[in-house]
């Protein structure tokens, strides 16, 4: 219980902070930290808005940890130049970010089987999560060759050797992923990472429901 009061304490203190921050910007007349504030804020509200979209329960931790994420990444990394400041801030953050969407692939594709672990080859569930976590690298590349060109921006940073650098750690992020994955549907628990799967289809059974059956038994 505690943990979980200070998770939720942790975040109300990061959008309160972000939202005070982008109100003080904008009577101050800048707006570029105005709009790095509330864009952080905005993103960060997105995962809880979707999940009740889609009437899905998401543990407290995955929000933290998407909350802190795009603190690090955009308010951090964008307003107070964390990405030039600290060397290995980029990196750490495409790795982060590499696991996280293949674990999310693993779960979206596990959904498709309902959980059946037997229908459901743990090889290929494993491919199919580092795809995702490649693919969503990719494609923020994409997007950051795409913002360079159109809006003179920097932020591929030193060109071809950062994208494909990026693309190198994305890889690495992914695998770590997809093995967790993978000896997830073998052995139902696999670490840290493993828990946090595990959490996720406690509290969205009805999306599981032969998994769910199985423990049953």
């Amino acid at each position: 219980m505690k943990l979980i009061k200070d998770s939720s304490g942790t975040m109300l203190v990061i959008w309160a902070m972000l939202l005070l921050t982008g109100l003080i910007a904008l009577g101050l007349t800048r707006w570029s930290l105005a709009f790095v504030s509330i864009a952080t804020l905005g993103l960060s509200l997105v995962p809880p808005l979707l999940a009740a979209r889609w009437s899905l329960t998401l543990p407290l931790p995955f929000l933290l940890f998407t909350t802190l994420f795009f603190f690090a990444s955009i308010f951090l990394g964008e307003a107070f130049d964390f990405y030039e400041r600290v060397w290995w801030w980029d990196v750490a953050l495409h790795g982060l970010s590499a696991i996280g969407f293949g674990l999310t692939g693993f779960l979206f594709v596990f959904m498709l089987f309902e959980g059946d672990r037997f229908a459901a080859p743990p090889s290929a569930i494993a491919f199919m999560s580092f795809c995702v976590a490649m693919t969503v690298g990719a494609t923020w590349e994409i997007f950051e060759f795409a913002m360079d060109q159109t809006f003179g921006l920097n932020m591929q940073k030193s060109g071809l050797d950062d994208t494909m650098g990026d693309l190198i750690v994305n890889a690495l992020g992914g695998l770590m992923a997809s093995i967790t994955g993978y000896f997830y549907q073998r052995q139902s628990y696999s670490g840290l990472l493993g828990r946090g799967l595990s959490q996720f289809i406690q509290l969205n059974q009805r999306l599981y429901r032969k998994y769910k059956h199985r423990l049953k038994k």
